[in-house]
């Protein structure tokens, strides 16, 4: 496996890491490639499918034109980032990496290609510098789900150089079969493997960093009323829902204050990733809440002796069934549809939560199962391209299911009938058949019939 825990926990801004990060990533790492720029003339970005299609109520524009000027979604300021864009609007210009002024005019330098899509994935964009003397570079990259991007032909050109590991694993069936021949548990393995890379310190203040930036999301999501940008004129309803949950008991309420806690981490979260603000892809923001929730709900309603470990071993083990998910299905709601993003979250925080609380192999296998396979054939179909509806309450009843998933393998032995592999491999041909207007296209589901039904209120 030629991924680290890193790769699928990383920081950035919403609202959405493959259409928001990966193309601030990509515009950048562009850039980066064709330097020197001292004698450019013009940088045109082109979007194509997914990305065009939902891309202004994704921030794609934003983050194309923000990764132009060297922002990273790690370091830029969220409440930085409209006062930038407005100062090189009104100018006119970009400064590229931050350095040397271009034109920029939207319609002729940033262009949205609606009805066209290229051929390696959906989620598509060309990049073309022109330098004075009139020579000119294109290139084209996709971003592919999580906040990873991947260049045109990259895959086919050469296998990734990888860091040699002491158990290797491409399915569930080899990293059990390694845990068998060695006696270790999955979030031991993963971090034996993350340690050939770097030092155990190193390791363990990563994800505690990630924790640390998880927990400041649920908290600021909780503690924050409003509104939502995009235009659907959402309201917030995390804080309120805390607030009122804080104060006691209401009587029309049911008794699972724990896990109606949980459902409020999650959505928390996603309304902070709707409104642009600082998460941790998880494995995509889409889908950020969830894992936060239940780990949350773990560090402080399951009482652990060891809450640090247990949240350590909870973030290996999830990012050990992304890991899977994504190598031999997707995690690209455009691509496979939001079973790819919820579902794959939900069977992450599943198998973590089992693991944190001391379950066998077996069961961390099962667990995450029970979450992919019951989101099968979820559809992606934001109103508006907003990562608004359906998705921050779809956050809330993830973590839900991710605990009852949790629950039911730990009451288990540990065999079950579906294996991980098999329900992978049917959510990678679930989403093959799935028609592209249910993939993150918002031409299909809520996306068009909750649009038609206002539009024809009016």
């Amino acid at each position: 496996m030629d991924m680290s825990v890193f790769d699928l926990f990383k920081i950035g801004i919403g609202p959405s890491s493959s259409h928001t990060v990966g193309p601030m990533v990509a515009a950048r790492r562009f850039l980066l490639d064709n330097a020197p720029l001292d004698d450019v003339a013009e940088v045109k970005a082109e979007l194509y499918g997914s990305l065009a299609l939902t891309g202004i109520g994704h921030a794609t524009d934003k983050a194309v034109l923000l990764g132009l000027m060297g922002e990273t979604p790690q370091d830029v300021a969220p409440t930085s980032v409209d006062q930038q864009l407005a100062d090189a609007e009104a100018a006119g210009q970009l400064k590229l990496l931050g350095a040397h002024a271009v034109p920029f005019k939207r319609g002729t330098h940033l262009v949205f290609h609606m009805a066209e899509s290229l051929p390696e994935h959906p989620n598509g964009m060309r990049f073309t510098l022109t330098r004075k003397d009139g020579s000119s570079i294109s290139k084209v990259y996709y971003s592919v789900g999580g906040g990873f991007i991947r260049e045109e032909g990259e895959e086919a050109a050469a296998a990734v150089a990888g860091v040699a590991v002491p158990y290797p694993f491409g399915t569930m069936d080899e990293l059990l079969a390694h845990g068998v021949r060695s006696g270790l548990t999955i979030p031991q393995m993963l971090r034996a493997n993350e340690c050939a890379r770097i030092s155990d310190d190193a390791l363990n203040a990563g994800l505690d960093k990630i924790w640390h930036v998880m927990r400041d999301c649920i908290a600021h999501g909780l503690d924050t009323p409003g509104q939502l940008p995009g235009g659907l004129n959402v309201k917030r309803r995390a804080a309120g829902l805390w607030a009122q949950a804080s104060k006691g008991t209401p009587a029309n309420s049911l008794p699972h204050d724990a896990m109606h806690q949980v459902s409020l981490y999650a959505m928390a979260v996603n309304e902070e990733n709707a409104a642009g603000g600082r998460v941790v892809t998880a494995p995509t923001n889409g889908a950020a809440g969830i894992i936060p929730a239940v780990l949350r709900y773990y560090a402080e309603d399951c009482k652990p002796s060891d809450p640090v470990t247990g949240v350590r071993n909870f973030m290996l083990t999830a990012a050990a069934i992304g890991m899977l998910c994504k190598r031999n299905a997707s995690i690209s709601g455009a691509e496979i549809g939001c079973q790819g993003e919820v579902g794959v979250a939900c069977a992450m925080a599943a198998a973590g939560l089992v693991a944190a609380l001391g379950g066998s192999n077996g069961q961390i296998e099962n667990a995450a199962e029970i979450g992919i396979e019951h989101h099968l054939g979820m559809t992606c179909d934001p109103i508006g391209g907003l990562v608004q509806i359906p998705c921050i309450e779809r956050n809330g009843m993830g973590a839900v299911k991710a605990i009852t998933a949790a629950s039911l393998a730990l009451k288990g032995d540990g065999t079950h009938f579906v294996s991980l592999d098999e329900v992978i491999e049917t959510m990678r041909q679930t989403g093959a058949d799935m028609q592209a207007k249910y993939k993150e296209t918002s031409l299909g589901g809520l996306a068009i019939h909750v649009i038609t039904v206002n539009h024809a209120a009016c």
